[in-house]
């Protein structure tokens, strides 16, 4: 990697962060009681940051797609609530503009594929934030419906209704994507190019449909993989009390960001800014689970980790996550190295961290039959 790649990506991996930060925050002022002027300014101090890292989001993953092709985390998706989110997602941004949407799910309710259920979203999303944005008024109709196709496999059709605009008749995809973002935005021609070239690399088809008056229909297929077993629904045991963890970085933001988020998992916290105050935490012996970042003055991470580790007993086993940007095969050796039980790249998605946080904290028996 050149070094204007490597400050580019540290750039946009800081602005992430701090956007995240923002979004914490802006929770936070959310739920305390403030004059309906105070309400509003929060609302669009939070919209404007999740705009950001909605457009941040496209660009990197259009960057990814483009360079090393589409990446595929395939597992068990009930068709149906692929939509039901897609409802949920869309329906404010449509009603802020005077936009109808109307979400249907034609197929079995309970019919489940092997698929990448952001993937199928991300395809979505380009289409409905095309036509939403296009369209002025009136609606725009997103379905999709599920077949089973004669080689035992699921055949997945989406579709799109909304506005047509004839001077894009003809237009090949460059010219029309600068059209997009000439005219809708940069957001909606990013998500109209990710969608198209995540189908693409997803192998499917799409077409385009003229229907009488003055609306379009953008109709794609793609053909998944059936689950092999039944996807279990069945409610987990309480563990009982909730895990105490012990959030440690030297950056307030980042701190409020991960608290929120353990919080969010029902999870409890406490805090520390360096790798000594952790230590000395950690002598209590009252945290089930530590959160360390790497990077932080007088004591880092990983020594920190490692003088844990020296205070023998119960404490000494206590599970250790890493929280960093430089999470690559090589960094997260030397971690697990150092007596880390896991790693959490920066800027944190909420599923990575609640998934090591299980991982973590899962007791030694079902850890080993995972």
């Amino acid at each position: 990697m050149s070094l204007p790649e490597f400050f580019s990506d540290r750039v946009t991996a800081e602005i992430r962060q701090q956007m995240e930060g923002v979004m914490a925050l802006t929770g936070q002022l959310a739920r305390q009681r403030l004059t309906p002027d105070g309400e509003a300014c929060v609302a669009s101090v939070a919209e404007a940051a999740e705009t950001v890292l909605r457009v941040m989001g496209a660009g990197l993953d259009l960057k990814s797609v483009h360079s090393r092709g589409v990446t595929l985390e395939l597992e068990p998706v009930r068709l149906r609530e692929v939509m039901d989110e897609l409802q949920d997602r869309w329906q404010p941004r449509a009603a802020a503009g005077g936009v109808t949407l109307l979400v249907a799910y034609d197929g079995d309710p309970d019919a489940a594929a092997m698929a990448d259920r952001k993937r199928l979203l991300q395809v979505f999303d380009g289409f409905i934030g095309e036509a939403v944005a296009a369209q002025a008024r009136g609606a725009v109709e997103a379905t999709l419906r599920a077949h089973a196709d004669d080689n035992g496999g699921i055949r997945l059709e989406g579709r799109v209704r909304g506005p047509r605009d004839t001077a894009w008749d003809g237009m090949d995809l460059d010219a029309r994507i600068m059209s997009i973002e000439a005219r809708l935005g940069l957001e909606v021609a990013l998500g109209a190019m990710l969608a198209r070239s995540i189908l693409d690399g997803m192998q499917g088809e799409l077409r385009k449909e003229h229907n009488a008056g003055a609306s379009d229909t953008v109709a794609f297929e793609i053909r998944l993989a059936p689950v092999a077993e039944t996807v279990d629904e069945t409610p987990t045991e309480d563990a009982g009390r909730a895990a105490h963890i012990l959030v440690v970085d030297d950056n307030a933001t980042n701190r409020m960001v991960a608290q929120s988020l353990v919080e969010m998992f029902d999870c409890t916290s406490e805090a520390a800014e360096d790798g000594e105050e952790a230590v000395e935490a950690a002598r209590s012996g009252r945290f089930d689970l530590i959160l360390m970042d790497i990077k932080m003055p007088r004591m880092d991470g990983v020594a920190a980790t490692r003088a844990i580790r020296a205070l023998g007993g119960p404490i000494a086993r206590t599970p250790i996550i890493a929280l960093t940007a430089n999470a690559d095969p090589e960094d997260a050796e030397g971690y697990l190295a150092a007596g880390m039980n896991g790693v959490v790249e920066k800027p944190m998605k909420p599923e990575h961290l609640l998934q090591a946080l299980q991982n973590a904290l899962s007791p030694p028996d079902e850890a080993a039959a995972a």
